[in-house]
């Protein structure tokens, strides 16, 4: 079947509810940045506070750890942010396709078509976890051709193999995800996130803290609180959302390969973006005193990371009200929002890098014992301030579309 006898993925209709007008006053330029400022917040505030809250999931693992040990601290950033990140990058990539779609179906109206479209993402993401269980098989010998301590490689290597049933979580945990969020039931995301979080840090503790098993009770704690989330959000979708999900149906495998092909158009830009930061920790891992360099560029990472789940928030809500608007034929509503958006994640950015400023001979504290590490966080602060605000609107404006 050639390309013009192919039915589109998504149809688009417009909607009988009027565009903005056009801007030509101060006035009505800031009566639009207020209306979109807070339908943005609706879904930014929730979405924000639940991407934070999974991700602090990561963060508290590596507060627990640190605590054990500099070596530690450092060989299971490495894991998280080189081994974990290239495989969690790829597949949160691959969903953002999913994302536009869901959206704009929604604003057209094609709320069938919802769970047609998780379905179908959840066999790709299922199908490209299998292709990348290799990378924790091997991320030892991986890392090590990285250029990595053999020691550190060594502990990262084992602690990878351990936290493999994680990342098959985020087969059903980001297709479902981006069903939730298309319809801006963010909410039960948040809700959903933070009694994972919750959940978390009591099993950290127990398997820590009192029953003493180390590196070990952290991955066991890790992949039952991430798959904790996955569970949670499908038995939402399956058995109390009311529209777009029908039941499982063979229709998820229609088109799968044009939707396969989407998605990793999709979670190229992503990956680069990602890999970016990964690439920083390896080189981190190559200098004189690995583990410490490892140790505090982590940290850093980790506070740069809690911004930017804030950023995601605001980059999510901006990718559904840009889908929704364009499938309900508003392209100027579309503009607005973008607009609004990066004014949005600049405030962010500067407010993020004032309190790194006034905070930077503290912020180690929560992570480590040393004072070696903590001294060489405190070196790193202002580099890591004008980062946060520089990387602010890039985040917003790459992210989710």
């Amino acid at each position: 079947m050639d390309d013009t006898q192919r039915s589109p993925l998504l149809s688009i209709k417009a909607s009988l509810e009027p565009d903005y007008a056009p801007v030509k006053t101060f006035q009505e330029g800031m009566s639009v940045c207020w209306k979109e400022s807070v339908k943005l917040w609706k879904v930014a505030a929730p979405v924000a506070f639940a991407a934070l809250f999974q991700y602090l999931i990561q963060s508290i693992t590596t507060i627990f750890i640190g605590h054990l040990g500099d070596l530690e601290l450092s060989a299971i950033s490495l894991a998280h942010n080189v081994i974990n990140a290239i495989a969690v990058g790829f597949l949160r990539g691959m969903a953002y396709a999913l994302g536009t779609l869901c959206g704009q179906a929604y604003g057209a109206g094609q709320i069938d078509s919802l769970g047609i479209y998780m379905q179908r993402s959840c066999i790709i993401l299922t199908i490209a976890c299998f292709l990348l269980l290799s990378l924790y098989i091997f991320a030892t010998p991986f890392l090590k051709i990285l250029g990595q301590q053999e020691s550190l490689a060594e502990f990262a290597g084992n602690y990878s193999l351990l936290i493999i049933p994680q990342m098959f979580s985020f087969a059903i945990n980001l297709p479902t995800q981006k069903f939730l969020q298309a319809q801006s039931k963010v909410g039960v995301i948040t809700w959903i996130s933070f009694v994972a979080l919750v959940t978390h840090t009591g099993l950290l503790y127990l398997f820590i803290s009192v029953l003493g098993w180390g590196v070990n009770g952290a991955a066991v704690a890790y992949n039952i609180t991430y798959w904790e989330v996955a569970v949670g959000q499908f038995v939402y979708v399956a058995f109390l959302c009311k529209e777009g999900w029908n039941g499982f149906s063979w229709l998820a495998f229609k088109d799968i390969w044009d939707f396969a092909k989407l998605s990793l158009a999709s979670c190229m830009m992503f990956c680069l973006e990602m890999w970016y930061t990964m690439s920083m920790n390896i080189f981190a891992g190559q200098l004189e005193n690995a583990v410490i360099a490892l140790g505090s560029f982590s940290i850093c990472l980790n506070f740069q990371s809690w911004e930017i789940m804030i950023l995601v928030g605001v980059s999510t809500a901006i990718s559904i009200r840009v889908s929704n608007e364009l499938g309900m034929g508003h392209p100027r509503a579309a503009k607005y929002s973008i607009c609004v958006a990066v004014l949005l994640s600049l405030v962010v950015g500067l407010v993020s890098m004032t309190s790194i400023f006034l905070s930077r001979d503290y912020i180690a504290n929560v992570f480590t014992d040393s004072k070696v590490m903590q001294q060489a966080v405190a070196h790193l602060a202002y580099f890591l301030g004008a980062a946060m605000l520089l990387n602010s609107v890039a985040e917003v404006l790459t992210g989710n579309f």
